[in-house]
């Protein structure tokens, strides 16, 4: 079946709504409006407000009521209308989802899913384009999720409801559009498995969300100038595939590594450190990174351009990664 991240989303909510009877939804306008930007859209009509329930504009209140409901045997999937409002529950996330399981020696656990569109792209401004995943990756007891094919996001989305443990599945919102093939058999895809987009033998591109799509096709552009890249899709970023990609590195001896989010004190800072710490002796250049700057995302959709890494200076970095050779 082909189709597009959104659907791949809306496809498996259903399916583990009629499969689990202790899986519910809820959220602000999940209901009949069918969220935000649609992705619970026709749900309502079939589970009704029982299972699919629209929840006061709060969003310590909707991840509260989730956090005891998953306590209590449930498996809640909640929504935050956009990433950025997640922060206005950490309390919520960092006290409680994500201690519960240490704090009760594993007698307790909190199985919810945290479901959040992220990024930029939609002229949205900065209080709903932040890129926030490392801050949410710093909290131990969370997993923390990034598809980025229809077929990935229906495949994680099982395995996150069907996880012991909090997860916050993050959807970057220039991605619900686009379109794969999922299989028609029943599938899950791991949490903690990134997958190699395109094999290559000449470097190592390891990106997450909206730049997996962005590298590939730097990766076409490269191989115009006869560099062969490999393209690791990270899907999770905790847990982090080490063994993935230090495997990589290892056969390429070189690391270009692209996110969304800014800089300083992102995911990249600890892919490198992995690498340097395992991997140092295969690196026959320094570790690069394509980031987007150290401010908040620009309104102006001029500017928010050029604040999004562009496949163009992926293309540049890496080059550049090989000395004069190939600028």
């Amino acid at each position: 079946m082909n189709k597009t991240l959104r659907e791949a989303v809306r496809d498996a909510l259903a399916e583990e709504m009629r499969r689990d009877p202790r899986v519910f939804l809820l959220g602000e306008d999940i209901g009949a409006y069918g969220g935000t930007l649609q992705a619970t859209s026709g749900l309502w009509g079939e589970f009704g407000g029982d299972r699919v329930i629209d929840t006061p504009l709060s969003e310590v209140a909707i991840t509260g009521a989730a956090i005891g409901a998953a306590m209590m045997g449930m498996r809640p999937v909640l929504e935050i209308m956009f990433s950025d409002f997640i922060p206005l529950a950490l309390d919520q996330i960092l006290n409680n989802a994500a201690k519960m399981c240490y704090s009760y020696d594993g007698e307790m656990s909190v199985p919810m899913v945290l479901r959040a569109p992220f990024g930029g792209g939609m002229r949205s401004g900065m209080h709903h384009c932040q890129n926030l995943e490392a801050l949410f990756a710093h909290i131990p007891g969370i997993k923390v999720v990034m598809p980025t094919t229809p077929e990935d996001a229906k495949g994680l989305m099982l395995s996150s409801i069907r996880d012991p443990n909090p997860v916050i599945f993050l959807e970057h919102k220039m991605l619900y559009g686009i379109r794969g093939d999922i299989p028609e058999v029943e599938y899950t895809t791991p949490i903690g498995k990134a997958a190699i987009r395109k094999e290559g033998g000449d470097i190592s591109i390891v990106a997450c969300g909206a730049m997996v799509p962005k590298s590939l096709k730097a990766a076409d552009e490269l191989a115009k100038s006869g560099i062969d890249a490999e393209v690791v899709d990270l899907r999770s970023i905790r847990p982090l595939d080490k063994e993935t990609i230090v495997q990589s590195v290892r056969k390429t001896n070189r690391l270009l590594i692209v996110h969304e989010a800014c800089k300083t004190g992102g995911i990249g800072g600890e892919i490198a450190a992995i690498v340097a710490a395992e991997a140092i002796d295969a690196l026959d250049a320094p570790i690069e990174r394509v980031t987007a700057p150290d401010t908040p995302v620009p309104f102006s959709p001029t500017l928010e351009d050029y604040f999004i890494p562009q496949a163009w200076q992926i293309t540049e970095r890496a080059k550049n990664m090989f000395g004069k050779k190939y600028l």
